[in-house]
């Protein structure tokens, strides 16, 4: 969607705020012990409160609230009895809609534990995240934000999951145009002020692609590298775009 209203704006800037508590609020809660599926209670809650609904699971039947990955599982986690365990590698993906509008925002959380290459392998999709948001201008081709990650990544020596990608927001979670995560030249569309976009590098610490495994929702690398994932919904803007998302 493009957003074309001061009401469009405030709106998104709402969801996107609740959003950002979901996942600080998550994030906070996970730790050794915990199931997935109490994380997931707890956003039920909070959503609930909000009057907002888990996008996912009201647009594609995801059974659960949120999507939560475990270690070599990339995205579209289901939450269950898993227990979280020290040194795992959570990525928490927070998907709402409320009124018409969807925001999408995820983080990877490291808990005690987690091995050296985990910490840099976060930090280096941040750093690929600041990047993409950086490059993303109005006018300028979408595969300038690609690029932006893939040089992120290959500078720490990780790598781009290809097939995953960000994409528009609009009243659907996946609407036009895609956002890749490395330099495509089929990238060429050049955004104009106010389109609203999820931008999320997704790596691996080893060259991979991802598997869809027996639950039909969750996928995993393929030799079992490690994975994570950091996600901001945004507005174009002139300038850096604005971060909807940004308290997270």
């Amino acid at each position: 969607m493009t957003v074309r209203s001061r009401g469009d704006l405030r709106e998104l800037l709402d969801l996107g705020a609740l959003a950002a508590r979901v996942l600080g609020c998550l994030a906070r809660a996970a730790r050794p012990g915990v199931a997935t599926a109490e994380l997931d209670g707890i956003a039920a809650r909070l959503l609930r409160r909000a009057g907002a609904e888990s996008a996912p699971q009201r647009q594609y039947g995801f059974p659960g609230h949120v999507c939560l990955s475990r270690n070599d599982e990339i995205v579209h986690g289901v939450p269950g009895a898993t227990r979280l365990r020290p040194g795992d590698v959570l990525k928490i993906d927070v998907t709402l809609e409320r009124g018409g509008y969807v925001v999408d925002t995820a983080c990877t959380v490291l808990l005690a534990g987690a091995r050296s290459p985990a910490s840099r392998l976060a930090a280096c999709a941040r750093r690929a995240l600041a990047a993409a948001l950086d490059a993303l201008r109005p006018g300028a081709p979408l595969r300038v934000v690609g690029r932006a990650v893939e040089r992120e990544a290959g500078a720490s020596g990780f790598h781009v999951l290809r097939e995953l990608q960000g994409h528009g927001l609009g009243p659907r979670i996946h609407e036009a145009p895609a956002v890749p995560n490395f330099d495509d030249p089929a990238a060429t569309q050049r955004p104009g002020e106010g389109l609203v976009l999820a931008v999320e590098p997704i790596l691996a610490e080893a060259p991979t692609h991802a598997v869809e495994a027996a639950d039909g929702w969750t996928l995993r690398t393929s030799n079992s590298a490690l994975a994570v994932h950091h996600e901001h919904t945004v507005v174009v803007r002139d300038g850096p775009p604005l971060v909807v998302t940004g308290a997270a």
